[in-house]
Parts: C-alpha cells; structure tokens; sequence
C-alpha cells in the first residue's frame, strides 16, 4: 500500500495536501535505470547550457506559486523566499556560463617528445562526468540547497543526471521545482529522466545503495548525514559522498576589536544568530569575547538587540522539539547562564536568546563538551576567555567547521606580523572559509568561494557553492597516444570547441 506525502504547514502542524506517495525500492530503481540510460543525452555542452537557462526561466515563470507554496511549507517568509529564488537561478545561469567557458574540464596535453629520458609519450588529459548523481535535499533552503539548487546544478553542468531525494518539509515545492526542471529538459530537446525526484526516507537509503548511482550530495545532520556516507562506502563498489553536516561557526573578538567596536559587533552578532530563525548552516553558534569591561559591553548590546527579535517558527515540529531540548540540555550545564533565554513562544514559536559561560569550563571537557556542538534555531554561546593563552587552548579544541570569524581592532588588522595574523593563522585550519569582519550568514556564489569545511562540517574537501562544485560531479582521464581523429573535440590539437588548455606546460587560452 502506498505510503502518502504530506505538505504540512509549520505555522499550525496541520497537513495543507497530499502532495505524493513515498517512492518503494521498484521506484528507486526504475528512476536511477531511466536516469543511468539518458546520461549520453548531456554529452553535448550546448544542450546543458540550453538546459540550465530553460531550468532558470521554468522556475522564475513559475516563481509566485512557487514562493507561496514554500511559504506555506517552511514559514521563511516571501521576502526571503523571493531571494533564495533569485540565488537558485543566479547559480544555474553562473553554471551555464561556467560550461562555456571550459576550464571546468582542466584539459591538459603533453605531446610526445623522445629525447627526454625516460621517452615521453603523447598525453591528453580532461574531465568526464561521473554518471547518475544522487541529491538529498535540504531542510532549511528549499529552493537553494534543495531539487533546483547548487548540487543539481553543479552535477547537471557537469553531464551527470540527477535523481534527488526531496526533503519531508517541503515536498509540494519539491513537487513544483522538479516538474520546472523536467520541463525544461523538454524544452531543449532532452529526455526529462535527466532529472527525478522522490519522495520518503526508505527511497533515501536505497538510493545511495543502488549500483548506477555513482556519487552523492548532501545537505543536513551530523547523524543523517554520517548514516548515509558510511553506506556509500560500504557499498560493494564504494562512491563519493560530498556531505555538508553540521557547523558551529566560530567568532573570535579580540580584546581591541571588544574596546574599539563593542556595540556594533554585539549589534552584527544578534541579526546574523537570528537570521532565518536561526537556521543557517553558517549561523555563529559560538562566540569567543575577552574576559573584562569591552567584553560585557558586547554582551550586553547582544542581549538587548535579542530582546526585540520577535520569536520566529521553526521549520518543522522536530526541529523545535530537539531546539528546546537542545537549550535545556546546554542551560542546565555548570557554570552556564542565560542572559537571555531561548525557548518557548507563543503558539508554535521560539524565542531567540544566548548562554554564557568561562573558557575555563570549556577546556575541561566532559559535559561542557556539548556547547560545541551546533544547535539548531535561534541560539548562540558567548564565551570569556581570560587571556590569549587560554584563547589558544580553546581553539585547539574545536572541530572541523563552514565558517570561522575574526574580529580584530584596526591596528591588529594592517600588522602582518602581530596577533591578528597569528589568530588568522590559528583559525585557518579549523574552517572552508574564513572571514576578517562581517558575518558568516549569506554565502556568495562566485567561482572563489568555498562552502565546505574540515570534519564534521562535510565529507569532502570539495565546495557545494560556487563554480567549482562542478568538480565533484567529473573525474578524470588520460588518453596515451590516442591517433588524433579518435579523441575528444576537447583533446585535439585543433582545440574546435576553444577550451582552455595548458599544452606541454604553458598555458592557452
């Protein structure tokens, strides 16, 4: 018997539709063999061009239902939706142009030259799609980081078809974006098996089991996550699992930056911890503030910027059940307090708020251990580190992270010599991106960034944003004396389609 799908509104907790029924294990096969046949269909570069724009236009013709639908199904609101759509297509165009431009598949050629010692033959190098991409949505971008977003994107660029597998809390926009994509496939002329999406947690599992599936991306948990990519590489034929998990965030503020900057970085930190009720994957979960007068002013702007945040709904009830748990568990710590305390709104809200507590306490490990240790919603840790040797002992206990943030005062900030470079220096392997200023909430989507980070924020070295997110999807390949006529238009000497290349060590464009 088929298992139903459920839109559900957050706001209420009341089923809004019947959106699907959960894909069975006959499904996920007849989905990954029908995307596994159509993959020689996405050979030629111009047809995905052509189909990454068409993808663009379907989603921004069909935008207000769209944004409505997701509304109803996340509560993020229409103004953010309206961006995330912007971002959604921005990101497939950029992919677009990034196939265009070639140097995606980092063409190299060594022609033979015998009087080397040993002899070298000829070598053509390039990069081929993997085959069928397995997508799991996320929870907390439905359009950006979900059916339409970057890692459907980024495989579809690279000539791989995707099946994806739509997350539980927003099916109905899975629904709308999928069938925009599809659309588009037939509009340029492809099969529309180029992309699928389905529905339940059992289609999740046997989808990364599958035989022609040959790499994944994720977006959510730790536990799912980790579930799931331990699975890829107990598989028979072990595959890629490019997973973004989870991410405390760090910021570190220097005693100067504290003394120059107090107000404003207390300010900075309230809307960037409450953005998205909470529920960025960058959100600053922990903040490193000096022990002392500057250190307290900072506190004190955060705790009264966080006093006028109206408490916001979470995506789902489990998310707020596990928020609630998560900010009891961390406030019944030792030592921990609770200026002003997250939890319960009203209705179906929560309300944002922050803990403090000693560095002190933190280096002892044990249940202190657990504010590092990302919780998700509207909440943040501030803790008072004592000097710059204890500052030091702490960063070397946290682990792997997207993003780590660095607030230094101006003169700490043009001394490539002092402590602000040694803090860079300190924090640089600890994060995919680091900032010096500003906020890690809003990720750009430019070919420099990198939104990934050490375990457990991904599996992967690779970048789920940005241009190069397409390297996940390619692997590479070296042809040996292969007579001209039987290579790719890519790897002659007559370069046809103008692909960059490097030949015999020297660059061509």
């Amino acid at each position: 018997m088929a298992v139903p799908v459920w839109s559900v509104d957050p706001r209420t907790g009341n089923q809004r539709e019947r959106v699907a029924a959960e894909a069975t294990a006959g499904d996920v096969d007849g989905a990954v063999r029908a995307a596994h046949a159509v993959r020689g269909a996405l050979a030629d570069r111009e047809v995905r061009i052509a189909l990454l724009r068409a993808a663009a236009d379907e989603l921004t013709a069909d935008g207000a239902r769209i944004i409505a639908t997701a509304d109803a199904e996340t509560a993020l609101g229409e103004a953010r939706l309206t961006g995330e759509l912007g971002r959604t297509t921005g990101q497939l165009r950029a992919f677009a142009a990034e196939i265009e431009d070639g140097g995606y598949l980092d063409v190299i050629i060594d022609r033979a030259d015998d009087s080397l010692t040993p002899p070298r033959p000829d070598l053509r190098r390039y990069k081929i799609p993997v085959g069928v991409v397995a997508v799991y949505a996320a929870s907390n971008f439905p359009l950006a980081f979900s059916v339409p977003g970057g890692d459907t994107a980024s495989a579809l660029a690279a000539g791989s078809p995707v099946v994806v597998k739509a997350h539980p809390d927003h099916p109905a926009t899975s629904e709308l974006t999928g069938a925009a994509l599809r659309r588009a496939a037939a509009k340029v002329g492809l099969p529309e098996d180029v992309v699928t999406v389905l529905h339940g947690f059992e289609a999740g599992v046997e989808l990364i089991k599958h035989p022609l599936v040959a790499a994944a991306g994720f977006t959510g948990s730790v536990r799912g996550g980790r579930a799931l990519f331990d699975a890829a590489a107990a598989r028979p034929q072990p595959i890629p699992f490019h997973g973004e998990l989870g991410s405390l965030n760090p910021v570190v503020v220097t005693e100067a930056a504290a003394g120059e900057k107090a107000a404003e970085i207390g300010a900075g930190l309230a809307g960037s911890m409450t953005q998205g009720v909470g529920q960025f994957c960058t959100k600053p979960g922990l903040v490193l503030v000096p022990a002392g007068e500057a250190g307290e002013q900072l506190v004190a702007t955060l705790a009264k910027r966080l006093a006028d945040v109206a408490p916001g709904v979470l995506l789902d009830g489990r998310m707020r059940d596990a928020f609630l748990a998560g900010v009891d568990a961390r406030t019944r710590l030792d030592g921990v307090a609770a200026p002003v305390a997250a939890g319960e709104g009203e209705g179906r809200t929560v309300a944002a708020g922050f803990l403090t507590v000693d560095g002190e306490r933190l280096l002892t490990g044990g249940e202190h251990d657990l504010l590092l240790e990302e919780c998700f919603g509207p909440i943040t840790v501030v803790v008072r580190y004592a000097d710059t040797a204890q500052l030091t002992a702490l960063l070397a206990r946290f682990p792997g992270n997207l993003t780590a943030t660095l607030h230094l005062g101006a003169a700490e900030a043009e001394d490539p010599n002092g402590r602000g470079a040694a803090l860079l220096a300190e924090l640089t392997p600890l994060a995919g991106r680091v900032l010096v200023g500003g906020w890690p909430t809003g990720v750009a989507v430019t070919p420099a960034q990198h939104h990934g980070g050490p375990y457990p924020a991904s599996t992967s070295h690779s970048t789920s944003v940005g241009a190069t997110a397409i390297e996940r999807w390619l692997r590479p390949v070296s042809y040996q004396n292969a007579p001209e006529a039987l290579l790719p238009p890519e790897l002659r000497d007559d370069n046809p389609l103008g692909v960059p290349r490097r030949v015999n060590g020297t660059r061509q464009v």
